[in-house]
């Protein structure tokens, strides 16, 4: 089988046995990689060499965010790169039986990433193709589609991503804060919370400036032992990828000092959830088509026209920017212990004002900040873009934008919609939403239904604490 233009490795091969050269498995695959070279192509094989790689993690996400992976050794990296590594279809979260051949996971040799921990080991994120054809409900291959479409328009899409957790520990009675000392009502920014953990941070930090990824900021968030690093936007996929990688990293390094690193959304009632806010720009080459030609609100007329776009699928992206039903808990929060929950309940755009559903910090991009910890970013990259391409294509207009506090002030604009409730809700929104739909494909859209309607069947059929507590003595 051959996927994506695989070499011509039996060729290579005679080529190589009529020079007469004898190799062992990893020098066949260098000269492999090295013959690739010579003809235009560079692999894995050769990138082995050079960076002192002895295995390849080969992994690909599924519709529900899980990272599956396989250890592939670097000699036998050739024929996967050519076709993929195999996975029992059943065996993650992409809706085929266990009557249904292999996927194949075919890696990107340039989202290679060596674990900086263990840098004999370099990890790939891969498409996923099953039957030899492209598989259209893994959310990489969502993300292609749309990013193609972008092409095809004459744009590229940059994203970054801020990335809050949670550091927590195991406890007889639950989950807590895993520093027992971070117990300020208003703990964001705290400078002594923050040092406190210093050897994680910059753990962190360290390791993403060996892998080019720019990080320039890093903070204890607004909860309780909550943190949040900020490294460089780069093109969506490559955003996409570092953010599978980044979670992946976090909860490893967390787990060797016997913590536990969480993306959920709201796992504690009373203080502030986490967010994954999502920071979107158009490029054509070296110019930002969001900047060029910008007011004094930070846009260009393509920029809110892309804006508008988003607003009017809001309702169908938050079943894909705020996929659980914990997501919801953030999004309808009531008052934290700080003062505010920093989650939006409002389809509503501002300036540099963190109430909204959309914010302008700055010329040339705009945050959404519906987007939580529990996302799978290729999705709601694609569902963005998608959004916001057709936002460009009928020149969508977002209206003006609101200025005042929505915390406090949303009385005062009855014309405003408000994000849905509750998963059930957002999942009704995505399916009457024909441009997200089609986004995700009919078998993605499918077998995302089937996923996200079983977890709400079956959230709605838990008895919980509070309504013991509520209800014993009807």
């Amino acid at each position: 089988m051959q996927i994506m233009g695989a070499r011509p490795v039996p060729q290579m091969y005679s080529q190589l046995q009529r020079r007469g050269i004898k190799l062992d498995l990893l020098s066949l695959a260098w000269e492999l990689a090295q013959w690739g070279r010579l003809n235009g192509v560079s692999g894995l094989a050769a990138k082995a060499k050079e960076l002192g790689i002895k295995f390849f993690l080969v992994s690909y996400t599924d519709l529900l965010g899980g990272t599956r992976a396989k250890l592939v050794p670097a000699a036998q990296i050739v024929p996967v790169e050519q076709d993929g590594a195999f996975f029992c279809s059943f065996a993650s979260n992409l809706g085929l039986g266990p009557d249904a051949p292999e996927i194949a996971a075919v890696p990107d040799p340039d989202s290679l990433i060596p674990l900086p921990w263990e840098p004999t080991v370099g990890w790939v994120a891969s498409d996923v193709y099953f039957e030899g054809k492209p598989f259209d409900a893994a959310p990489r291959m969502m993300l292609n589609r749309v990013l193609d479409r972008c092409a095809q328009m004459g744009y590229s899409y940059k994203a970054g991503v801020e990335a809050e957790f949670f550091l927590l520990k195991k406890t007889e009675t639950g989950y807590a804060i895993a520093d027992d000392k971070d117990t300020a009502d208003k703990p964001c920014y705290d400078q002594i919370n923050l040092m406190r953990q210093f050897g994680l941070i910059s753990t962190l930090v360290e390791y993403m400036e060996q892998l080019g990824w720019e990080p320039y900021q890093c903070d204890h968030e607004d909860a309780n032992g909550q943190f949040e690093l900020n490294w460089a936007y780069s093109d969506a996929k490559t955003t996409g990828d570092r953010h599978i990688f980044f979670k992946y990293m976090v909860k490893t390094l967390a787990e060797k000092q016997g913590l536990i690193a969480t993306f959920m959304p709201k796992p504690f009632s009373h203080i502030t959830g986490n967010g994954g806010h999502v920071h979107g720009s158009l490029w054509q080459g070296d110019t930002n088509s969001f900047a060029a030609g910008a007011d004094d609100g930070g846009l260009s007329p393509l920029g809110y026209h892309f804006l508008g776009g988003v607003l009017n699928h809001a309702k169908g992206l938050a079943a894909l920017l705020a996929p659980t039903v914990n997501s919801y808990r953030r999004l309808g929060a009531g008052m934290t212990a700080s003062g505010s929950t920093w989650a939006p309940r409002y389809i509503s755009y501002g300036g540099n004002n963190r109430t909204h559903m959309i914010r302008i910090p700055d010329t040339g991009r705009f945050e959404c900040r519906l987007v939580d910890g529990s996302t799978t970013l290729y999705l709601a990259l694609a569902g963005l873009l998608a959004a916001g391409l057709e936002g460009i294509q009928q020149k969508a207009d977002p209206g003006d934008r609101i200025d005042a506090n929505l915390f406090t002030r949303a009385a005062e604009f009855p014309h405003l919609e408000t994000l849905p409730g509750n998963l059930d809700e957002a999942l009704r929104s995505l399916k009457q939403d024909s441009l997200l739909m089609n986004t995700l494909g009919e078998l993605g859209a499918n077998v995302f239904f089937e996923f996200k309607e079983q977890e709400w069947n079956t959230f709605c059929t838990q008895v919980t604490n509070w309504e013991i507590q509520q209800y014993i003595n009807i």
